[in-house]
């Protein structure tokens, strides 16, 4: 957390593992997201909060920036092009924008049969969601704080351990009013978790 940011705690919760988590934010607040534990997946969707129709865009924050990666001073765009929030400090080196949310499906996959039942991003993303009245219908290609999803040689995305370690964060700057939709992630059947997924703890700031 750089020392300019003001400190003010508005709201302090730990997040259980495999929990969802939806929370409000008025332009100006920044959402600190830190990992307790070290190497968790933390994924991450946001809306307008005045008109939900407006919500973060992959394809316009990867184009405008000219990197699939986010780092510090990243500006997530909606899908209208206009800022909903900015990476105002980051202590790992970058952030995953197209590794996607697990689901029972990509589970089942990937994994086998025998995983099609294991909670997933997608579950609690519709959780979530659900209390705001959104619903499959709404969710979009979502961000994945600490996640570690390389481009391969031939092209193929890999999926191996994080680059985070216990305490690390990444703090947000709301550019606008958002509402924000977490997911932390439940996922134990690659390294994106270490195979154990942890809490996460979420500070709202003034």
């Amino acid at each position: 957390m750089r020392e300019d940011l003001n400190t003010a705690i508005l709201h302090d919760e730990v997040v259980p593992a495999r929990a969802p988590w939806m929370h409000d934010l008025k332009a100006g607040q920044t959402l600190e997201i830190v990992d307790l534990e070290g190497n968790q997946a933390v994924d991450f969707l946001m809306y307008a909060t005045a008109d939900d129709a407006e919500r973060y865009s992959a394809q316009d924050t990867i184009a405008a920036q000219g990197n699939l990666f986010l780092r510090d001073g990243a500006v997530l765009l909606s899908n209208e092009g206009r800022p909903m929030m900015r990476i105002v400090a980051t202590n790992v080196a970058y952030h995953d924008t197209i590794g996607g949310a697990c689901s029972c499906e990509s589970n089942t996959l990937r994994y086998g049969h025998h995983t099609k039942d294991q909670h997933a991003c997608v579950d609690n993303f519709l959780d979530a969601n659900g209390r705001a009245g959104r619903n499959k219908r709404d969710m979009v290609s979502n961000i994945n704080w600490f996640m570690n999803v390389p481009v391969e040689a031939d092209g193929a995305l890999g999926i191996v351990d994080g680059i985070s370690a216990p305490g690390l964060s990444v703090t947000l700057l709301a550019e606008m009013d958002v509402t924000v939709v977490v997911s932390n992630c439940p996922q134990i059947n690659n390294p994106c978790n270490g195979f154990d997924p942890t809490p996460v703890r979420m500070v709202v700031r003034a």
